[in-house]
């Protein structure tokens, strides 16, 4: 492995000398206890080692058999690798182009449904990005009942606590604006992009009054709207009940207690709150906490006025109803925003089995991941993966994803780009997506 050394304002940084860009892994963004809110890191002393992936949070893989428990996603991202799990999983990842120099940044959040996922999966990789110029940062992030804990009772001098993974994630793209023209980017060109529950993280922080103002544009896959425009957060007072069910089955008469007990303990408690409540993942998603995420701010008047790309896959959780709230969005900002939104879907059927187009498939395309995965792919897979991906490059650059791999891309709701063996703009494919939702074929994590 060879290796490169990079002065910093916060002291020296070895990353990794890759043949295609230079890599950075597990640089320490924050601290924080549980249930606290995160500091972000400063200076360190002597040279900080970046050439090994930080910790990821604590989920259902740290203490249970991922190939038993998610066989489908295991063979998909996991299959073969090792993770290290700790509530201290406040470290980023960076993928920069060699010699970089004010390259636009690209900030990336992983899904999991707010309790699983993590940046070094075998399919989230910024080398590509980072061979077209631009830098793409990837960030872990407190999950399930260690990130997501909402209780009335739980509060400090500033007021209600909650939503400590979005704190976190919040703390990262301050750390990213503060630091990351050392590593070559410009930190006044920055594309906020998640999937699923990453996406709808991504939802919030564009109203989010700490981060006001810092991106220029957004992509957000398979969760953007979700919870703005049908899956509405519930407040703190709400949730309340479903944590103290885990207080009881942890033992914890208080939150302190709660506090202190060990991670396995607070995961089989959660484990076991939501195996008595089939209606209980909402309770471990972001709530109403009247800072990070207001319930007058949250909506789709709200929206910063700014490019975005919209994309789903075909057999994405629920299609018809994920073609609904992209074609609400999309009639919104036609009407309001002077700034374009493009739409994509993701309609390739990955060779391999019958699964089609499952939620997430498109990340193995958008970061040129096919790889690190099983599947017999194609010739077209890469020309789809170098067509989507250097579409996101293109708006990245200049807040338009036409570029000369695709057809003509217009920022049009009722005819999103469709990525697949014969990629062009096409109408929505409703009758299929009803079919698909009701079928019960659509993959979700």
């Amino acid at each position: 492995m060879k290796t490169i050394t990079l002065q910093t304002p916060l002291g020296q940084i070895k990353g990794i000398a890759g043949e295609r860009c230079v890599e950075y892994r597990g640089i320490r963004y924050a601290r924080a206890a549980r249930y606290e809110m995160p500091v972000e890191e400063g200076a360190w002393e002597g040279v900080y080692d970046a050439t090994a992936f930080g910790a990821c949070c604590y989920q259902h893989r740290a203490f249970e058999e991922d190939a038993v428990v998610n066989p489908f996603y295991h063979k998909e991202f996991r299959e073969g690798l090792h993770f290290t799990y700790s509530e201290d999983c406040f470290f980023l990842n960076i993928w920069a182009p060699k010699e970089a120099e004010n390259c636009p940044v690209i900030v990336f959040i992983h899904g999991g449904s707010f309790t699983g996922g993590s940046t070094d999966e075998a399919h989230i990789k910024g080398v590509r990005f980072a061979e077209k110029g631009i830098i793409m940062v990837a960030m872990n992030y407190r999950l399930g009942p260690y990130g997501f804990c909402a209780h009335q009772d739980m509060k400090d001098a500033s007021g209600a606590l909650a939503n400590f993974g979005l704190y976190d994630q919040q703390t990262a793209i301050q750390w990213v604006v503060h630091n990351i023209a050392a590593f070559g980017g410009d930190p006044d060109n920055i594309t906020l992009m998640g999937q699923s529950a990453g996406a709808m993280s991504a939802d919030i922080h564009l109203n989010n009054p700490a981060l006001a103002g810092v991106f220029k544009r957004a992509v957000l896959l398979s969760g953007g709207g979700l919870q703005r425009c049908l899956l509405k957060p519930l407040s703190i007072e709400k949730v309340t009940p479903f944590w103290e069910k885990i207080m009881h089955y942890a033992m914890a008469s208080s939150l302190a207690e709660l506090r202190a007990i060990q991670p396995k303990k607070l995961y089989y408690a959660w484990k076991k709150a939501c195996a008595e409540s089939p209606l209980s993942m909402p309770c471990t998603f972001p709530v109403y906490d009247g800072k990070i995420l207001d319930k007058s701010r949250f909506r789709l008047s709200s929206l910063p006025d700014i490019p975005y790309i919209i994309g789903s896959t075909c057999t994405d959780m629920i299609p018809i109803v994920l073609e609904g709230i992209d074609k609400r969005w999309g009639r919104y900002v036609q009407a309001h925003h002077s700034a374009p939104c493009y739409f994509f879907n993701f309609n390739r059927e990955l060779p391999g089995d019958d699964m089609g187009a499952w939620h997430a498939a498109d990340l193995l395309y958008v970061f040129s991941t096919l790889e690190n995965n099983w599947r017999p792919f194609e010739e077209i897979d890469y020309i789809i993966s170098e067509q989507i991906s250097d579409a996101i490059v293109a708006f990245a650059e200049s807040d338009n994803p036409n570029n000369a791999a695709i057809p003509a891309w217009e920022p049009d709701y009722k005819k999103p780009m469709s990525f697949c063996e014969h990629t062009a703009s096409d109408v929505w494919k409703t009758k299929e997506n009803l079919a698909i939702t009701f079928n019960g074929r659509g993959k979700t994590i």
